[in-house]
C-alpha cells in the first residue's frame, strides 16, 4: 500500500502501548481509525486522548463474536478496512511446562493466537470482497518467531504460532489472487514499555490459576529494568512512536517482515537451523541462566 489518507484502519489492542503508537502513526497519515480494546476505561481514554476521526469500540478478541461485532461496527460505520493490525496480545509469569496450568495455555492461546484468527476471519472476507488493496498485520515477537526464550514457554509457543500462522495467511493472500497482503510485526529496536508487562489485570476470573505463582516471577517494566541496572545492564529502550511509524513504513514497502534491524536475525536463525540439523536442541543453558 503507497497511499493511506481517507482509508481506514483498525487496531486491536488499541488502548495502549504499540496498539496506540500505531493508531496515533495512522491518525498523522490522514487515516480513519478504529482502535478495539478489552479495557473500556483505557479505550475511553485513547479514544480521548487521539481525538481526530477515532473509533473506539470493546473488544475481547478471544471471543469470535466480539470481534464480529467490531468488524460490524467498522463496516457500518466507515465502509471498508484497509489495514487491519491484529495487535492484542497478553502474557502468563515465567514458569517451568511442568508448573503451568490448563488456563494459562487457555488464555494466552485465545488472545494471541485465536485472537489473530478470529480478526481475520472476520474482516478478511470483507476486505477481499470490497476489490481494494488491504493489508494484515500480526504482531508476533521475537521471543517465539525467532528465538524463544525456555522460562517464557506458553507465551512463547503462542508467537511462533502467530509468525507461522501469518506466513500461511501470506501466501494464500497470493495465492488466491487476492488484493491483501499480510505481514509479521516483530517489534524491536530495545525494550518496550507496553502493557505486556502488567496483563494479568485483564484475566478472565474464570480462567484464573488455580496455584498462584511467586511474585518474583512477576515484574514491572519499571521493577525490570532498575533490577537489570542494578545488575550492571544498559538495556537501550525503543520509542513506541518510533517503532509505529517503522512498521508503518514496512506496510507502504510491502515487507512481510517489519523489523528494526531485521538483518540481525539472520545470524540467530542460521544458528538455530545448524543446532536443529545436527540433531541439538537450539535452546542453550545461557537462556534458562544455567550455565
Amino acid at each position: 500500500m503507497k497511499e493511506f489518507r481517507g482509508r481506514v484502519a483498525v487496531v486491536t489492542g488499541g488502548a495502549s502501548g504499540i496498539g496506540k503508537a500505531l493508531a496515533k502513526a495512522f491518525l498523522g497519515e490522514g487515516m480513519r481509525v478504529v482502535i478495539a480494546d478489552v479495557e473500556a476505561r483505557a479505550l475511553e481514554a485513547a479514544t480521548r486522548e487521539l481525538g481526530g476521526s477515532v473509533l473506539g469500540v470493546v473488544t475481547d478478541v478471544s471471543d469470535p463474536r466480539s470481534v464480529q461485532a467490531l468488524a460490524d461496527r467498522v463496516f457500518a460505520t466507515h465502509g471498508a478496512c484497509h489495514v487491519l493490525c491484529n495487535n492484542a496480545g497478553v502474557a502468563v509469569p515465567n514458569l517451568d511446562l511442568w508448573e503451568t496450568e490448563p488456563s494459562d495455555f487457555a488464555w494466552v492461546y485465545g488472545v494471541n493466537v485465536a485472537g489473530i484468527a478470529h480478526g481475520v476471519q472476520a474482516f478478511v472476507p470483507r476486505m477481499i470482497a470490497s476489490g481494494e488493496e488491504g493489508f494484515v498485520m500480526n504482531t508476533s515477537s521475537g521471543d517465539g518467531g525467532i528465538s524463544p526464550l525456555a522460562p517464557q514457554v506458553v507465551y512463547a509457543s503462542s508467537k511462533a504460532a502467530v509468525s507461522i500462522m501469518t506466513e500461511c495467511l501470506a501466501a494464500q493472500l497470493v495465492g488466491r489472487g487476492t488484493k491483501l497482503r499480510a505481514a509479521i510485526l516483530y517489534p524491536s529496536g530495545g525494550m518496550l514499555d507496553t502493557g505486556i508487562w502488567t496483563t494479568k489485570r485483564n484475566r478472565p476470573p474464570a480462567l484464573a490459576r488455580v496455584k498462584p505463582v511467586d511474585a518474583r516471577q512477576e515484574t514491572t517494566f519499571k521493577a525490570f529494568m532498575e533490577g537489570a541496572k542494578k545488575a550492571g545492564f544498559e538495556l537501550p529502550v525503543q520509542d513506541l512512536d518510533e517503532l509505529a511509524r517503522f512498521a508503518l513504513d514496512g506496510i507502504r514497502k510491502g515487507d512481510f517482515v517489519i523489523m528494526i534491524d531485521r538483518a540481525s536475525m539472520e545470524a540467530t536463525l542460521r544458528e538455530r537451523a545448524a543446532k536443529l540439523a545436527r540433531g541439538e536442541c537450539p535452546i542453550t543453558l545461557e537462556h534458562m541462566g544455567l550455565a
